[in-house]
């Protein structure tokens, strides 16, 4: 069961390459953070944009510095269920306990085209899935019901929830079991979704606040609810300045404040404005998280 606080890591760039050392610092800074789990190349870390070859660089370099420590979980999802099949069998090679695999986009299957591009997926490579069912990005939905059919699949095996209905992981609970493993894929709302049956979150404000993110979860594990609400108040003008504007933007540019890395995205993804970058300084400011 994966568990616990994950950080979708961005991609440092340099003078538009991959920066691959600052990169791998990234990821040591969170293992020595108390992360419980790292995913590479998913939304955040601008897969979109990356090539092939980069994209699986990336994945290559998290897993060797993870080395085991935590678990990795790729992300190796596709709107062409061959080019899924292709990255999903890479992270296998590359050592990966998991991929996270994006509901389709653009395409719009219907839910059975859904069902069809997962079985595929999880019949070709045996490693296990993590649905990313984002309907904000994707624009479809994976429904309950489809979940729970593909869930009795030996390779799938959880699910990144980026829905934000809180209703959701209780539904999930219900159809698929408590060994299906439901990761929020939405800081601000990660309390109601562990209350509700969620293992864990997916988070975005862990790149830049590592050590509060890992504390949440640990007090959720160990029942200590007062320091719970504490860090979760404390951190929650953080989540909503990191999507302020399109995300990795506004997390990119705390990185940034913070001396991690640079903040340079590629296009179609610009630099913030300035009224957001104001937005993400107050914030960063009031947990904390700057000097």
């Amino acid at each position: 069961m994966f568990k616990g606080s994950f950080t979708a890591l961005i991609t440092p760039f340099k003078d538009g390459a991959v920066d691959e050392k600052t990169y791998q610092s990234l990821v040591q800074r969170q293992l020595d953070a108390g992360t419980e789990g790292l995913v590479p190349v998913g939304t955040t870390g601008e897969s979109p944009t990356l090539s092939h070859d980069e994209h699986m660089r990336v994945t290559e370099l998290c897993i060797d510095v993870a080395r085991g420590k935590v678990p990795v979980i790729a992300g190796t999802g596709s709107n062409s269920t061959e080019e899924a099949i292709m990255l999903q069998r890479h992270a296998k090679e590359a050592g990966a306990d998991a991929g996270l695999v994006v509901t389709p986009y653009y395409n719009k299957p219907t839910q059975a085209g859904l069902a069809a591009h997962y079985t595929a997926i999880a019949d070709a490579v045996d490693l296990p899935i993590i649905i990313y069912n984002i309907p904000g990005r994707s624009v479809i939905d994976m429904s309950v019901d489809t979940m729970a059919a593909l869930a009795k699949h030996a390779n799938i095996v959880g699910v990144k929830d980026a829905t934000a209905d809180l209703v959701r992981p209780l539904k999930t609970l219900l159809a698929c079991g408590e060994d299906f493993c439901q990761l929020s894929g939405e800081d601000a709302t990660v309390v109601p979704f562990l209350s509700q049956g969620g293992h864990g979150c997916i988070s975005v404000t862990s790149n830049i606040a590592p050590e509060p993110c890992a504390q949440l979860h640990a007090a959720w594990q160990a029942g200590d609810l007062a320091k719970v609400a504490e860090i979760n108040a404390r951190l929650l003008p953080v989540h909503d300045a990191m999507f302020c504007e399109a995300s990795p933007g506004p997390v990119k540019y705390a990185a940034e404040l913070m001396g991690l890395c640079t903040g340079e995205l590629r296009l179609p993804l610009v630099e913030i404005t300035p009224a957001s970058k104001q937005t993400v300084k107050d914030a960063l400011s009031g947990a904390g998280l700057l000097g």
